[in-house]
């Protein structure tokens, strides 16, 4: 089945779960948690963002009710699951400040009002009608049966129109009167949609959104609130119990407040699963929308939780200091997880955080955790130790913000770590980097070019590995001896400097080791992407290590590959994820490298090809290109591709034209 078909078949099947589990939800007897929801709510958005159950308003069993007309339309909302998320709707919007109120766990319902008076219950049905649950709601706690006074000109006009909220049972009750139940959102449907009406009087109504109008024409007549903020006072005022409401300004202080609100959450009296998040003025035309655009129901999620940050390591990596956070135990998407990253000096400053801080965490695919926001501050907090002196020189550290690290340029940890970095690069397979450790232990090696001194018997004395395991080893290395220019300088470790710099600067005409140690800095800065900066790191680098690299050349011990001449793949990119099934995937790199293509880590905008085993997934690599456009082919696609003439290519620099694309994209 080509990846085209097996992406079409998941889509129908995600489809057909959705619509099954929107029906049970709302049904009051759902099989799955929200959480597992989400989860294909999202792959079947990563898969065709435009199917028609994202229009869909779902739907909701009528128990045998009558029907009513809703006031206030009663559609889904957008959401974001994570930060990254939240921040890409909130820069589409382009508010200032934000409303932030907790997105209640229960069953919405409309209550509607005629001149001041409470005549009609609604549940949310399809959005548009809904069940008449009048008698079962006026037992419930926050159902006002008259709002207080008339308001207008001359107080002629008592309010008419809809107030909508959220049918909840609270933690207290379900524990005190239905421990048989799953949760407090199931026992809210059941109960509030029982015949006799029994149980209603344990369920409360919290409002949070309230529009004058009447059946078929909403949002007509004077409205008693200029804004959204105005809103919820007037709510407020009238009686209604409402949802708790702040207002920020910019999007980062939304996060905050949800990293708070996370860490509160275990001790409020109701179920949230999020927050609901919207500009301050009441845009009529956006709430009339099946799905408004204008405000988004910002998610918790499995991976996220809220802990204490108990003590910080600093991991070396050669001569840089990296601070990782010590936590108290949590659980995130399954795991324990006790350590986060804090990436660096200026992540410490920027979100004030101290030994004792109360933390948010996340772990989206991360190897190790992040550190997403700051909740609070205890009084009893301290600040955070950092090392002052190089552990291995004694020098004292260079704090750059961004970076911890000794300045020495003759410190023994840049070699020992230049070595992990050249064995890295040119991917010398069973040279590991607890052997480097030991050989620069002994003394034995000091820089790259000790390696190829090593001797079969001097190896297999190191820690008893045995003459066979020695003669894997140099093996190993003596199959790399001929690599590309761009794996040679990267090899060098020098900061910054990794192998898709260095192949732009072979695009731009530096081909060959001569070339590139006879430039300038300002040679180097000339190229596309190369700052004044990175420039002169280079060119430091390169003067401080022209001797060893020429010595490896010119002694042949390592050849340098020249660029590879146009091939099938010349002009395009690959980022390859995933396990490949024919070929491990450096061969499939080295392939493309030697056919003119070139190789990304990352999924990257201007990237040609992202090649996986299963582009139906909803992996995060498959999600990014999907919303950036850029096509998934298998492996046998791949490989037709690497047997094709030269490829039609667009501007320089830009990948496959437009048509070749596409036909790519069809042949696949």
């Amino acid at each position: 089945m080509s990846a085209q078909r097996r992406a079409g078949a998941r889509e129908r099947e995600l489809e057909r779960l959705i619509r099954l589990h929107q029906g049970l939800y709302y049904s009051g007897a759902p099989e799955i948690a929200d959480e597992a929801f989400d989860l294909l709510w999202d792959e079947l958005k990563d898969i065709n963002p435009d199917n028609p159950v994202f229009r869909t308003i779902n739907s909701e069993s009528t128990d045998g009710f009558a029907k009513e007309y809703h006031l206030i339309p009663m559609g889904s909302q957008e959401k974001a699951a994570n930060p990254e998320a939240f921040l890409k709707w909130a820069c589409g919007v382009g508010f200032d400040d934000f409303l932030v109120q907790h997105k209640l766990d229960g069953a919405s319902l409309e209550l509607q009002y005629e001149r001041g008076s409470f005549v009609r219950a609604v549940t949310r049905g399809d959005g548009r009608v809904g069940d008449d649950i009048t008698e079962n709601a006026r037992r419930m706690a926050g159902v006002v049966p008259r709002l207080p006074g008339d308001w207008g000109p001359g107080g002629a006009r008592p309010f008419s129109g809809g107030v909508r909220g959220e049918v909840l049972l609270p933690r207290k009750a379900l524990a005190e009167f239905y421990p048989d139940k799953a949760n407090c959102r199931n026992a809210a449907n059941g109960i509030m949609k029982r015949k006799d009406g029994a149980g209603c009087e344990h369920l409360v109504v919290v409002c949070y959104d309230a529009a004058p109008g009447t059946p078929g024409s909403p949002f007509t007549g004077d409205s008693p609130f200029d804004d959204e903020e105005g809103k919820t006072v007037w709510l407020a005022s009238c009686g209604f119990r409402t949802v708790p409401t702040e207002r920020c300004r910019g999007a980062e202080a939304v996060i905050n407040i949800r990293a708070r609100v996370m860490d509160e959450r275990p001790s409020l009296p109701y179920d949230i699963d999020g927050l609901v998040v919207k500009g301050i003025a009441i845009d009529p035309e956006d709430l009339a929308r099946s799905r408004p655009e204008k405000q988004i129901a910002f998610k918790f999620s499995l991976e996220e939780a809220v802990t204490t940050l108990r003590s910080v390591e600093w991991s070396e990596s050669g001569v840089t200091y990296t601070p990782i956070a010590i936590v108290d135990p949590v659980q995130l998407a399954g795991t324990t997880v006790q350590r986060a990253n804090l990436v660096n000096p200026n992540m410490i400053a920027s979100l004030d955080l101290r030994i004792g801080s109360r933390i948010a965490v996340t772990k989206r695919g991360e190897i190790i955790p992040k550190i997403e926001a700051l909740v609070s501050n205890p009084p009893d907090s301290t600040p955070i130790p950092r090392p002052d002196t190089c552990s291995a020189c004694g020098t004292p550290l260079s704090d750059e913000g961004t970076r911890l690290f000794c300045p020495n340029a003759a410190c023994p940890k840049i070699a020992h770590h230049r070595v992990e970095k050249w064995i890295s690069v040119l991917d010398v397979r069973d040279f590991g980097v607890g052997l480097i450790a030991r050989l620069f232990e002994t003394g034995r090696v000091r820089s790259i070019s000790d390696l190829y001194t090593l001797t079969l018997p001097e190896l297999a004395a190191v820690d008893r590995m045995g003459e066979k395991s020695a003669a894997k080893v140099l093996r190993s290395l003596a199959s790399r001896r001929e690599v590309d220019l761009a794996a040679f300088v990267a090899g060098f470790d020098i900061e910054g400097i990794g192998e898709t710099m260095v192949e732009k600067l072979v695009s731009a005409g530096y081909a060959t080791l001569d070339a590139l140690l006879e430039a300038s800095a300002e040679d180097f800065a000339a190229v596309p992407q190369f700052g004044e900066i990175l420039a002169k790191a280079l060119r430091s680098g390169l003067d401080s290590l022209s001797a060893e690299m020429r010595f490896l050349v010119d002694s042949g011990v390592m050849s340098i590959r020249p660029p590879a001449e146009p091939g099938p793949l010349s002009g395009l990119s690959f980022c390859f994820t995933g396990e490949l099934s024919g070929m491990k995937r450096p061969e499939a790199e080295a392939l493309v490298k030697r056919l003119g293509g070139t190789v990304k880590s990352a999924v990257v905008k201007g990237l040609s090809f992202l090649v996986t085993n299963d582009p139906s997934s909803g992996s995060s690599k498959n999600a990014k290109a999907r919303s950036l456009g850029i096509p998934l082919v298998d492996e046998a696609g791949f490989l037709a591709m690497t047997r094709e003439g030269p490829a039609e290519t667009g501007p320089a620099g830009t990948g496959p034209a437009p048509a070749q694309k596409k036909q790519m994209e069809l042949d696949l």
